[in-house]
Formats: C-alpha cells, sequence, structure tokens
C-alpha cells in the first residue's frame, strides 16, 4: 500500500513539474515570431493618404485606439481624440481580464521603431516582444500587403501627438499563459488589383477583419464552418447583441441588392444625418457605421461582391434582446 502511494506522488511530482516546466517556457520562450526588421518607411504624402484612408474607413485603426461618444448611436469619434488610445475592454464584455488600446500617437510610439511597429500590427508582439491582446486583429492584418502595412504606419507617426497614460494590461489566469501562444508570423499578400472585384473584396473583407464579430464563437475562437453567418454576442448595457448573418443566404445578405448594401452604408454620410443621443436602456450597435461610411463606393461594391461568393449558411439572427429590468 505504501509502495502504491509512493508511486502515485512520484507520478503527482512529475505531472507538476511537466506542467510548471511548459508553463515557464510558454512564458519565457514565447511568442517566437522573430525579431523585428530594421526598415525605414518614407512617409510618403501617398502612404499618408491610404493609411489614413485605411485607419478610418477599412481597418478602422482609430474605432479602438481613440475615444468613442456610446452616448450616441454607434459611438461615433470624440473629435481631437485620434489614436491616443485608453479605451477599456474587461470581463462586463466578455474579455479574459482587463485590456486597453494604446496610445499610437507619435507621444506613444515615438519611440518605437518602424519595424516593432510592424511586427506589431502584423504578428500582435510589442516593442518588448510581449504579446498583445488579439482583439487587434493582427492575425488579419498579418495577410496584407507590405504596402498597406507601410502606410499605416506612415500615417500614425503623422497624428497629433496627445499625451495619455495607459495602464497595463491585467489578463486573467489561465489566458495570462495562454496569450503567449497566440502570435504568429506574418503572412504578407499582395493586394489584388480593384478591378477584380471578388479578390479585392476578399481583401478587403480581411483588412475589416469582418469575419471576427460576423461568426459565433467558443471561448473567444471563431467557430469552423460558421464563418460570416453572424449571431456573435456582445453584452451592452441595455442587452444582448448579436451580430448579422452577412452570407448570402436567404437568412443573410440574398435578398440584398448591391444598391441596397451600398446604401446602407453610405446613408450615414449624408450631410443632414446626426447620431442620435442613445440613452442607456436603448438600443446601441458596436458597429462603427460613421467610420466604415467613409469607405470609398468602389470597395464597398467590392466587398459585396466578394460576399456573394462565400457558402450560404441559415442562421436567422435575433438581433437585439433587451435586458428585463
Amino acid at each position: 500500500m505504501k509502495k502504491a502511494f509512493r508511486f502515485l506522488l512520484i507520478i503527482i511530482a512529475v505531472l507538476v513539474i511537466i506542467v510548471v516546466g511548459a508553463a515557464t517556457y510558454v512564458s519565457f520562450f514565447l511568442p517566437n515570431v522573430g525579431k523585428p526588421e530594421d526598415i525605414k518607411v518614407e512617409a510618403t504624402p501617398a502612404r499618408i493618404e491610404r493609411g489614413n484612408y485605411l485607419a478610418h474607413s477599412v481597418m478602422v485603426c482609430m474605432d479602438c485606439h481613440s475615444q468613442r461618444d456610446w452616448t450616441k448611436y454607434a459611438g461615433p469619434l470624440v473629435p481631437g481624440t485620434e489614436g491616443r488610445g485608453g479605451e477599456k475592454f474587461d470581463q462586463h464584455f466578455g474579455f479574459p481580464g482587463v485590456f486597453y488600446s494604446r496610445n499610437i500617437t507619435p507621444a506613444g510610439i515615438g519611440k518605437w521603431t518602424d519595424g516593432e511597429l510592424f511586427r506589431a500590427i502584423t504578428t500582435g508582439v510589442n516593442k518588448d516582444g510581449k504579446a498583445l491582446f488579439p482583439i487587434m486583429p493582427y492575425h488579419y492584418y498579418g495577410q496584407l500587403d507590405k504596402e498597406d502595412i507601410y502606410s499605416i504606419i506612415a500615417y500614425i507617426r503623422s497624428l497629433k501627438p496627445i499625451e495619455n497614460e495607459i495602464p497595463n494590461a491585467q489578463p486573467d489566469f489561465p489566458f495570462s499563459i495562454i496569450e503567449h501562444t497566440i502570435p504568429h508570423k506574418a503572412n504578407l499578400k499582395p493586394r489584388p488589383a480593384e478591378s477584380d472585384s471578388v479578390a479585392y473584396g476578399k481583401y478587403l473583407v480581411t483588412a475589416a477583419s469582418c469575419v471576427e464579430c460576423h461568426t459565433r464563437v467558443d471561448k473567444g475562437q471563431i467557430i469552423a464552418g460558421l464563418e460570416f453567418s453572424g449571431g456573435r454576442e456582445f453584452a451592452l448595457p441595455a442587452g444582448t447583441l448579436r451580430s448579422a448573418n452577412i452570407t448570402p443566404h436567404e437568412d443573410g445578405l440574398k435578398s440584398w441588392t448591391e444598391e441596397q448594401f451600398v446604401r446602407r452604408f453610405k446613408q450615414y454620410q449624408d450631410s443632414s444625418y446626426q447620431s442620435p443621443v442613445i440613452g442607456k436602456k436603448d438600443f446601441n450597435t458596436l458597429m462603427p457605421w460613421m467610420m466604415y461610411s467613409t469607405m470609398k463606393e468602389s470597395d464597398l461594391r467590392s466587398i459585396y461582391q466578394y460576399l456573394r461568393t462565400i457558402k450560404p449558411l441559415p442562421n436567422k439572427v435575433e438581433k437585439f434582446t433587451a435586458n428585463k429590468s
């Protein structure tokens, strides 16, 4: 009996050593995406203009890295806060810890090299080699054209410096260990010609990381096979919001014409439109309509053309469920 008990203790001790060793390895040796490249991005007017467009209208970097006015519909940006960071993402919204968007104005990234910025945007590893929380969809940015990433870097370097001290992230256990395994090396791809509507639309959908919000998740990971079918839940003060099915199924965009799709975005650019004030118990949306409305009409048409080619998936989504109290 004593021998059996001693043998059990040995097994437990070995397992503990293996677990601790694995956790130590992950914590100290991952992520491993390589050193930042020694690059210097030339801030040409063309790059700054392209970066401005991507950051505000497609990749919508300013969505998280600025202050949004959630007293109004769709949370429009607060003018003068572009790039300052500080948006909080915590357990109330289903995140495994407390995370903050970083200050990406020159006041926040002034000591970063262009190579460090490039690595952060495309792999999710910061200046100090630490993993970034993947609310920034770097896995998708890592599939874009190198020149577009250069344009983003050139643009954020041109932002007005805003001093804003950002708290450090506080990931919950065990995510504090798991997060080290998430970043991986980029798989950059050339930007298709705009004349190839479907291919270019796919590129834009990747840049906008539409699949992340428009797919149901399990433990924070999108469920394979359900891409773009909507239904991902977001907890808001007034209730539960669910993303739309954007596949060409009758539960999604099957009946939508290209004109209807474009108009859905462009209606917020009407000069007479003012984002209405929203009460705490009123319906609101996380969709940054004001930013996406500034996308070029030709780009919206390309996105529509691409979405028509993806697999139609049934999922009749209940858009919003209000809290009972």
